[in-house]
């Protein structure tokens, strides 16, 4: 762990989180879950989408805080033989925080193709994680005010293995359990501002 970091964002990031404005502090792509795991590349890339945004386009407010703070749909495809689960983890490295904001964590069934507003996984079996407010399920696009727009890693992992990590697992216990085990990977990556939030 980088106890500098860490410090820097506790004492001058994070209050930008309640106080809104730009804080020099932030989390960084380097502290993204899937270059933590050393998965970007080399493996077999899994197509993610979205009905809502495209690669590298805004996210609509309506699946963010400031609007009805629905979750975004996703649909994926092409997951590579011998996957045994696949983990969805959303995370914001804009944020000014030691590690990256989760907004959202999900582990599936190999079988799941969908998640999101309007999309059923049908009979699948679908387990939600904590995000960083310690809540289950997708939380709302919510960068300080005034801050530049933030980017939203949409990340999806394919597993050789089965995760049985009990009730709502954390980022931290997600990433000890993964290691090792990513067979496919893939991205999709939103941005929201507040200052563009209308």
């Amino acid at each position: 762990m980088d106890l500098g970091h860490t410090f820097r964002a506790l004492v001058s990031g994070v209050p930008h989180l309640l106080l809104g404005g730009r804080s020099p502090v932030r989390a960084g792509n380097e502290r993204l879950a899937s270059v933590r795991l050393g998965v970007r590349d080399g493996l077999p890339y899994i197509p993610l989408d979205s009905v809502a945004f495209n690669q590298g386009g805004a996210i609509p407010v309506r699946y963010t805080a400031d609007g009805e703070e629905l979750t975004p749909p996703l649909q994926w495809q092409d997951v590579p033989k011998g996957t045994r689960s696949l983990v969805l983890l959303v995370e914001d490295p804009d944020a000014p925080t030691p590690q990256p904001f989760v907004h959202w964590i999900s582990l599936m069934s190999p079988d799941v193709r969908t998640l999101g507003f309007m999309l059923r996984p049908g009979t699948s079996t679908v387990e939600s994680g904590r995000n960083s407010l310690l809540r289950t399920g997708w939380v709302g696009c919510a960068p300080p005010r005034g801050d530049q727009a933030h980017h939203y890693h949409f990340q999806i992992f394919a597993l050789d293995r089965e995760l049985r990590l009990g009730s709502h697992p954390g980022r931290s216990a997600l990433l000890r359990r993964m290691r090792g085990h990513v067979v496919g990977f893939g991205e999709l990556v939103g941005t929201y501002s507040r200052e563009h939030a209308h």
